[in-house]
């Protein structure tokens, strides 16, 4: 073998080392433990509330804000499609509102207030879980001043029959949107 040949047969031989060794180090790096990141392949604690929301959304920061100081631990993920949320968790399209939230197994859509959250989670119904459509001024993170709109808390369940769960203000509606 020539000199030039060994030199070429080094140079090859020295590139299939280093590519061998990237190699190993990346399977090394794919193979290594991660901390879970995704908050819904976190494990979450009983009363964690985990909270979809659009990134730019000011009220949901606010709702999320009203349910720590009730005491909820909140696990935040924003979202660009909430409707993808909204249809993967089954929200009716009549009780959307602006973000969606899961806790304990029940969905909670809208600016559900915490005390309805703890009754919610201390009874147990069978039910898909709460809901308040749209909304209304003065429920959890959407208050304005002193104006208070009456607004239902809606239990909604698998057999979409919508019930109140909760009424607040005078001159709530009784039946569903």
């Amino acid at each position: 073998m020539s000199a030039g040949q060994q030199a070429k047969l080094r140079w090859w031989l020295g590139l299939s080392v280093s590519a061998l060794a990237v190699g190993a180090t990346l399977l090394a790096i794919q193979l290594r433990p991660q901390p879970a990141t995704d908050v819904a392949a976190a494990v979450i604690a009983p009363d964690t509330i985990v909270v979809y929301k659009h990134p730019t959304c000011g009220c949901c920061e606010k709702w999320i804000t009203h349910l720590q100081q009730a005491g909820f631990k909140v696990e935040a993920s924003d979202e660009a499609q909430m409707s993808l949320v909204k249809t993967r968790l089954g929200v009716p399209a009549d009780m959307a509102s602006c973000h969606t939230a899961e806790v304990n197994g029940y969905v909670i859509e809208g600016h559900v207030p915490a005390e309805d959250i703890r009754k919610l989670l201390a009874t147990r119904p069978k039910a898909k879980g709460l809901a308040v459509p749209g909304m209304p001024i003065g429920s959890p993170g959407m208050e304005v001043g002193e104006q208070r709109d009456a607004y239902d808390v809606w239990l909604m369940t698998d057999e979409n029959t919508p019930s109140v769960f909760a009424s607040h203000g005078a001159g709530a509606k009784s039946s569903p949107p």
